[in-house]
């Protein structure tokens, strides 16, 4: 079991649990492990809490409740890291699909940095008073995992905090935390499209339909939303992630499917670029022909992650003061459903950035400019090249963990 200055091990279980992704809401083994590990420190440990999260709570005297939140899936990525200990795994997604999976994220480092971070709190629990309410989230990745807690009673079942904090890797120098007030991560919708035609044999496609040809030019007008329909000091981003059509070389389809990404910060945008989507997607079944209308679903919405100003200034000069050096990387727009465990409890949210990336490849650098050229250059999460260097950013994240966790509760 790891201790409060356990590195090592630490690092041992960071290393398997990167070698032993689980896609959302199959996190069995993860949560297995963190249940235990949580139970061997004293906390009072409830699994199974919206499907496969786990909540630890340690109740130390009269003060503060403080949620500590880490997720824990993985992606259905093929690993390409070459790292000793990469995934291998394979799972069986949501649509029954073989599917390799691979912590592209960093999920395992949250996970890793939270127990340590278990394990330091408990260890200087005579220090400060108030209470701990540690989250492991299932899902993040289908933007689905908090409300699930949430409507598996999460604040009903457990004390209601009064700050929910967080973070995430990220490509920074490890070592260095990123923190912005305000609107910190963009708002996100999960689209899925399916466009209707009439299939046949391919050599006689004028007896058909074609819904391929149908998804080809509605993904090709689908990219002028944003850079033709939006002004250029509005933010979006738009991105088909996916399209499914066809069996085989000589059979035209009856139908394909696109899976959309919508992102943005303001509801004007957003709704903006969502009614310019539906237009697109409906004139261009039109323009083709189509006898049936398209259907376009919502499967996934969560709100921009705003952070409190006042929990941020806290936050930067705790971690400047000992942890590592602060910086704000601006608005990112990248998604997290955190936000909604500070929404539903009706409590500020602090959701900071730790750097993963080897220090040595920003000596040199003296220019802010510089540092992002570099990070630019570096693979990013959800990408199968996507591997944080051991140390320092166990070490910086459980200490940031711990840090911020104090810098709220009584001492």
């Amino acid at each position: 079991m790891a201790n409060a200055l356990d590195l090592d091990g630490l690092a041992a279980l960071y290393r398997d649990l990167h070698a032993h992704p689980e896609l959302a809401f199959a996190e069995h083994r993860t949560a297995g492990i963190v249940a235990a590990r949580l139970g061997d420190l004293g906390y009072q440990v409830t699994t199974g809490v919206g499907g496969t999260g786990v909540v630890g709570v340690l109740a130390n005297g009269t003060g503060p409740t403080v949620l500590l939140r880490a997720d824990m899936d993985g992606l259905p990525v093929l690993e390409q890291t070459g790292l000793p200990y990469a995934s291998t795994g394979h799972a069986k997604d949501a649509d029954g699909i073989d599917v390799p999976v691979m912590h592209a994220c960093g999920h395992d480092m949250h996970v890793t940095c939270l127990l340590g971070a278990a394990a330091e709190l408990m260890a200087a629990r005579d220090s400060w008073r108030g209470t701990l309410l540690l989250v492991f989230q299932p899902a993040e990745e289908k933007g689905m995992g908090a409300r699930a807690m949430i409507d598996d009673g999460l604040y009903e079942r457990f004390p209601a905090p009064e700050i929910v904090l967080g973070q995430h890797v990220s490509p920074m120098p490890a070592g260095t935390l990123g923190v912005h007030a305000g609107p910190a991560l963009a708002a996100a919708d999960a689209i899925r499209v399916v466009l209707y035609g009439e299939g046949g044999h391919g050599s006689r496609p004028e007896t058909t339909v074609d819904p391929v040809l149908m998804a080809a030019a509605t993904v090709l007008r689908l990219q002028g939303v944003v850079s033709r329909e939006l002004a250029a000091s509005d933010t979006a981003v738009l991105t088909v992630g996916a399209l499914h059509a066809g069996t085989a070389p000589n059979i035209i389809p009856d139908h394909a499917e696109l899976q959309l990404s919508l992102r943005s910060y303001s509801d004007k945008v957003h709704d903006k670029a969502r009614a310019a989507i539906d237009r697109i997607v409906r004139a261009e079944a039109a323009a083709s022909g189509a006898t049936k209308k398209p259907e376009i679903t919502t499967e996934v919405s969560f709100p921009v992650v705003v952070n409190d100003a006042d929990a941020c200034a806290k936050l930067t000069e705790v971690f400047n003061a000992g942890v590592g050096l602060a910086l704000d990387p601006g608005s990112v727009t990248g998604s997290e459903d955190v936000g909604l465990l500070a929404t539903a409890a009706g409590v500020p949210c602090a959701f900071w950035f730790l750097g993963g990336s080897d220090p040595a490849r920003f000596e040199g650098v003296t220019t802010v400019q510089q540092a992002k050229d570099i990070v630019d250059g570096l693979p990013s999460n959800h990408s199968p090249h996507f591997a944080p260097v051991v140390e320092p950013t166990i070490r910086t994240g459980v200490t940031a963990m711990s840090a911020a966790a104090r810098a709220w509760l009584e001492s």
